[in-house]
């Protein structure tokens, strides 16, 4: 991405005691690469959920050592902190990432907080001289994305992006297999989030903040705002302000799985989606279901999501091709269908060509700690710069939705008429729909409009301030809460 830079943005920070400007960081004597006998030692930022899981992993890996957790939820630091010395893991206990990056005794972080805050947490900690394991999706916007691959590249940091598939030997091997042409040229790489989401429930006015919860430290990077749901924890996914919906919670990995078998290293140039959030009403304003089109110049790449059941009091999810999470690669002469732990290459005729099983991608996390002690970027499996490109690839269909126009279903129908496959989607997406109880003949579908893209300049087509390019643009990246600001150089 060509950068027009007009200031330089040290980012500077109040923390309790002092003022440290986190963005003026050279790389500190005390980061120097661990040697092969040196022990790793490890924070993790975010451990309510995923952040958990992440600690087991640690754990299992030999010469690392877990020295310090990172939370705004002090009753969930607590129990952690309880959980670890049960296991004679003595680890600090910090509240403010700030303050962690401060401590010599850090070598790595891995980040499991909010989407909103992934990027601006990366960022910082390169600026500290930490290595970074950082969840996916990387960024909440595109634009701060990128940012963290500048960062990587300039502080000399080993960056991994959590997108785990990336370890996944079966991937790798339908990646090459593909390239055979033994089932002709790719037609369409697909990918599919068939994922159960119950309604949020709706209140009537700000809720009480959880005791024990740092609620500016939660909202961080985004605007302060009274919290307007039942739950604080996880439902954030499916506000704009701090996460970005299924495609980019689930999503994001199909997202990467397709993007690679397509072989495409840029953004595609052109995406539009269509969707809503039906069958009920609730405080969430991410879509439930929704189509995106990227066009790629290899082959579209279209991914769905759908929180819904397979039919109204239904317990179970709908599939495609037997893919309820993961992808499907449409080629000539056959399909791939599976995805995250291997899947099965098809003829057309639904006959097995060939299996690819796997034990998926448990071997992610040992690769961060592998290359923090080789100090080789290219023994990541999954660099920064690669999960900044498929993180994109959710926020611009997101993009496309948030601009798009609701109207009915019929009129969707007719504008997408002349593409074959788009129009298949949307009449597998209607089916659903009715499956559930939705009426489509009387239900607005949200349409977005269709963008076109500069991949190398990562910014839509704009010839105008007022055209949807324009105003796409503005939506490349957040507006930031001071002092919680992605600088403009970093």
């Amino acid at each position: 991405m060509t950068s027009k830079m007009t200031r330089r943005g040290f980012l500077t920070t109040s923390v309790a005691g002092g003022v440290t400007a986190l963005g003026a960081f050279a790389r500190p004597a005390w980061s120097a690469p661990q040697g092969a006998n040196d022990a790793v030692r490890v924070a993790v930022v975010g451990v309510r959920g995923q952040g958990n899981y992440h600690l087991r992993l640690f754990k299992k890996i030999p010469g690392v050592r877990i020295v310090a957790i990172c939370d705004i939820d002090q009753a969930i630091l607590d129990e952690r902190a309880g959980q670890l010395a049960a296991d004679n893991i003595q680890v600090a206990r910090y509240t403010d990432v700030r303050k962690l990056l401060e401590s010599k005794d850090v070598d790595a972080i891995s980040i499991a907080a909010p989407n909103h805050w992934h990027s601006l947490m990366a960022v910082w900690a390169c600026q500290a001289g930490k290595d970074v394991y950082v969840e996916k999706p990387v960024s909440h916007n595109v634009w701060e994305g990128r940012k963290i691959a500048e960062a990587a590249a300039k502080y000399g940091r080993i960056v991994q992006a959590g997108t785990q598939s990336r370890s996944d030997q079966a991937l790798h091997e339908l990646a090459a297999y593909l390239k055979t042409g033994q089932i002709g040229r790719i037609l369409r790489a697909r990918g599919l989030c068939y994922k159960r989401r119950d309604n949020i429930g709706k209140v009537t006015g700000p809720q009480p903040i959880p005791p024990g919860v740092d609620y500016s430290l939660f909202c961080g990077p985004s605007e302060l705002v009274p919290l307007r749901r039942r739950q604080l924890h996880y439902d954030w996914h499916w506000v704009w302000p701090t996460g970005n919906g299924d495609i980019g919670n689930q999503g994001i990995h199909e997202m990467d799985m397709c993007r690679w078998m397509l072989g495409e290293e840029t953004l595609p140039p052109r995406v539009f989606s269509f969707g809503g959030r039906f069958g009920y009403d609730d405080d969430a304003e991410t879509p439930n279901t929704l189509v995106a089109v990227l066009d790629y110049p290899t082959a579209p790449l279209i991914f769905e999501v759908r929180g819904l059941p397979a039919q109204a009091g239904a317990n179970y999810m709908d599939h495609y091709k037997g893919v309820r999470i993961g992808i499907t690669v449409e080629c000539e002469h056959g399909y791939f269908a599976g995805g995250a732990g291997g899947g099965i290459v098809y003829d057309n005729d639904g006959k097995r060509i060939k299996a690819l099983p796997s034990e998926g991608g448990g071997t992610h996390i040992p690769n961060f700690i592998d290359a923090v002690r080789s100090r080789k970027p290219s023994d990541l499996k999954a660099p920064v710069l690669g999960g900044h490109l498929s993180s994109a690839l959710c926020h611009l269909p997101n993009i496309s939705y948030r601009l798009g126009t609701q109207m009915p279903t019929a009129d969707v129908r007719a504008q997408l008429a002349s593409r074959a496959d788009v129009a298949e989607a949307f009449d597998r997406f209607s089916a659903h729909l009715t499956a559930n109880g939705v009426d489509v003949a009387k239900t607005a579908v949200t349409l977005g409009p269709v963008l076109e893209m500069q991949p190398d300049e990562e910014r839509f087509v704009s010839s105008s301030s007022y055209d949807m390019g324009a105003w796409a643009n503005r939506m490349l990246r957040d507006s930031y809460r001071a002092p919680f600001v992605m600088p403009e150089q970093v």
